[in-house]
């Protein structure tokens, strides 16, 4: 039937829709010292989350305040023990997906398992794949992460990956300590040539490579080769991505002086430091090993020779860039 006048008359209420973006940062228990200067960089508070793991391990997660419809962070630095802290991520995103959230960020300074990205062997996992597909299946709809162990991890998850460099922030160090006209900077080993390549054509030094040799059955143990490039009365700044027992290092920092180095200086990203690494760093033939706190560095690793620098200004810049659908590459001026 067509409507009356009166129903015509009839006022319709009006339903206000609040568009306005929420952005949330949430942070395991492996470093919370870093998500707390990621949140003091943003201007911004941690949301309050109860994490707690029962007698027989299992662990819970509940968040304080509502989550429909944000925008969250989920901060987590996956040191050992480092099973425990994969599976806490997973918990925390599975709630987040269970509470509504708009779009869940998996922020990982340091990628679980990004050694194992390929097979070297037969019958071998390639378990930092398998860590793409847990965060997928529990939720997670984009990752962060700083310094990947090979790029083609980005590749492993069917969905966007924010590759950050800590680049910016070693080479502002290095730029005011070392004198570029007697430095060589040296990779150590031939898959960290074109990041090496990278921080020569930044610095203005030459390069050198050191090739070396595992053995695949003997984990942790390397032996050097030779080194292509001059090193002979320069100071040597070797570049890697992680420092894990410190071994390939030290093997590495051994040969250069051996060569006529007059000094090495160590650079890494990820400061793994697993057992004796913080004794091995402190070989007579490492001046100085410049690390960023990607990973929680307590005051027993820390030793006089050590500097640690702060990422938390990279990842808050990043994390904004992605809340605000702003470019991630801006950040780094094409530097890798």
């Amino acid at each position: 039937r067509h409507p009356t006048s009166r129903e015509k008359e009839k006022p319709v209420a009006e339903i206000t829709v609040d568009t306005k973006k929420k952005l949330v940062l949430v942070s395991g228990r492996a470093h919370p010292a870093l998500a707390d200067q990621v949140a003091s960089e943003m201007g911004i508070e941690l949301t309050g989350s109860d994490l707690r793991t029962f007698a027989n391990g299992e662990i819970y997660a509940r968040y304080d305040t509502s989550i429909r419809g944000a925008d969250v962070f989920v901060l987590q630095s996956h040191t050992a023990p480092i099973n425990e802290w994969v599976m806490e991520t997973l918990i925390m995103i599975d709630a987040l997906k269970r509470a509504s959230a708009k779009r869940i960020t998996v922020v990982a300074p340091f990628y679980p398992y990004a050694r194992q990205d390929k097979k070297g062997r037969g019958r071998e996992p390639i378990s930092a794949r398998l860590m793409a597909d847990l965060f997928a299946a529990a939720g997670a709809d984009r990752i962060m992460s700083v310094d990947l162990h090979a790029a083609q991890i980005q590749g492993f998850f069917d969905g966007p990956v924010d590759h950050l460099f800590a680049m910016p922030v070693l080479l502002e160090h290095f730029r005011a300590k070392l004198d570029p006209s007697t430095l060589t900077v040296v990779s150590p080993d031939m898959g960290r040539v074109r990041v090496a390549d990278i921080w020569s054509q930044k610095l203005g030094a030459p390069l050198a490579i050191i090739h070396k040799r595992r053995d695949p059955k003997v984990h942790n143990q390397v032996s050097v080769h030779e080194i292509v490039g001059e090193v002979s009365g320069r100071v040597c700044l070797l570049v890697d991505d992680m420092i894990d027992t410190g071994r390939t290092i030290v093997k590495a920092a051994e040969a250069l002086k051996a060569n006529g180095a007059i000094g090495v200086v160590v650079a890494a990203t990820h400061a793994v430091f697993s057992d004796p690494a913080c004794e091995i760093l402190q070989s007579d033939v490492i001046d100085s090993v410049v690390v960023t706190d990607t990973l929680p560095i307590p005051e027993e690793k820390r030793f006089p020779t050590l500097e640690i620098l702060p990422i938390a200004p990279l990842l808050a810049r990043a994390i904004r860039e992605v809340f605000d659908d702003g470019s991630v590459t801006s950040m780094f001026d094409g530097a890798a």
